[in-house]
């Protein structure tokens, strides 16, 4: 008879090889696609980050940070940009690659996710990874644009995972680095709130979130920066732009307001605390009455799936910038990549989300970068494929929350036998 008892290890062995190569072609595919567009000089490099990087290198690097007003980023991006200046990297090549260094950082954090969702087999947390390494959006964000949306939404995925794995200050920690890098990570703050709300965060660690930013101005604070200045970097941005919409896909493509805005811009920001309020209420409100028979865990909430986490945290991700008046078409950087998780966890209910999502987002990134087809494109059409990724997700997620966690299955006595002869999947 064959030696069957090694073959279960030797089958193992096979698969993770295989995974390793495919991870490493992954990789190696997806930085080739980011060399390719390395060349390329967007506006905003223009504009921005390039004479940040002029400003930087000419006032001495780190301690140019004395008046960090040259900029309206906050200063842990402009760290990052103060170090390439001692590096002999020309400033497209290092600004665009420490975006691409975060493309890996956000496609482990899917990879990790995914592997907690479908933990049975890993290729599905390969393929979301490699899904997201591959997105238009996230491609083009780092390896044409330059832009730095890759390293808040890693911090935001780090952050969810942490929530995944039951810690809560790590989750709280990482959610405050994503906020130091940009103010777009309170786009996910409402889950937050409700993970506070159900009992899955304790409030105490809601601590960490101004701890880890406060923490990061610190440097800036030790070569003479002004306090003040770096506490208001968000307010200042926030009456920066007064337009509805700043070719964002969200429900102001369907508005126009001629003349002055203000007011329309205060209104929508009330609707929006409103309806996120709303719906944190009726969330919680399923959590403790729609779940018969499921034992109560905290407050008498039963506790949350890492499956209802996830389509929580892709709900605010889509919601919070659609709502929101003054919304950029970069500002669903965090939707495109949670749908896919949320997709590769509910491929028969929500497969077809990621593209919607991907359509829309990555439609008005065109129509900002590439004018040549800007007149072939449609806002409002954008906006409409997003608003029915939102109903997709909302709908699911709504019926995750009533479902409850499924009852843990009886182990046949095989099954028993089994796990004592083989190791702990980890």
């Amino acid at each position: 008879m064959p030696d069957t008892a090694a073959e279960g290890p030797r089958r193992r062995g096979a698969e993770l090889t295989a995974m390793t190569l495919a991870a490493y072609a992954t990789v190696v595919a997806a930085l080739s696609v980011r060399i390719l567009l390395l060349p390329g000089e967007s506006g905003d490099y223009l504009t921005f980050l390039e004479p940040w990087y002029w400003h930087l290198s000419t006032f001495g690097g780190f301690r140019a940070l004395a008046d960090p007003s040259f900029s309206n980023y906050n200063v842990p991006y402009l760290y990052l940009l103060a170090a390439l200046t001692y590096l002999p990297l020309p400033a497209l090549v290092g600004i665009k690659w420490i975006s691409i260094l975060f493309d890996l950082a956000l496609a482990y954090y899917t990879f990790r996710i995914v592997s907690l969702l479908r933990p049975a087999r890993s290729w599905p947390a390969l393929g979301a990874a490699a899904v997201v390494l591959f997105l238009p959006t996230v491609v083009t964000n780092s390896g044409w644009w330059g832009q730095c949306d890759a390293i808040y939404a890693a911090f935001l995925a780090g952050g969810v995972h942490h929530v995944l794995r039951h810690r809560p200050w790590w989750a709280c920690t990482f959610f405050g680095i994503a906020l130091a890098f940009k103010f777009q990570a309170v786009f996910l703050f409402p889950l937050l709130i409700l993970l506070v709300l159900v009992g899955r965060v304790p409030w105490r660690s809601l601590l960490a979130v101004p701890a880890a930013y406060l923490a990061l101005d610190v440097p800036a604070l030790a070569f003479g920066a002004d306090p003040v200045q770096l506490l208001t970097v968000y307010a200042q941005q926030a009456d920066t732009y007064h337009d509805l919409s700043l070719f964002g896909p969200s429900v102001y493509q369907f508005v126009s307001v001629p003349g002055d805005t203000d007011a329309v811009r205060r209104a929508g920001v009330l609707v929006a605390g409103t309806l996120l309020s709303l719906l944190i209420g009726l969330a919680v409100w399923s959590l403790r009455h729609g779940r018969r028979g499921v034992p109560a865990a905290g407050r008498g909430v039963p506790e949350l799936t890492e499956t209802q986490v996830v389509l929580l945290a892709t709900s605010c991700a889509i919601v919070v910038p659609f709502l929101l008046p003054s919304m950029h078409e970069r500002y669903f950087y965090v939707a495109d990549v949670l749908s896919v998780m949320a997709a590769f966890r509910l491929p028969r209910q929500l497969w077809y989300v990621p593209v919607l999502v991907q359509l829309a987002s990555f439609g008005s990134y065109l129509k900002c970068i590439a004018p040549g087809v800007s007149p072939y494109l449609s806002m409002p059409a954008h906006s409409a494929l997003m608003l029915l990724a939102l109903i997709a997700v909302l709908r699911t997620t709504a019926q995750e929350l009533r479902r409850g966690p499924e009852a843990p299955a009886v182990p046949s006595q095989s099954a028993v036998a089994r796990n004592t002869t083989e190791p702990a999947r980890t």
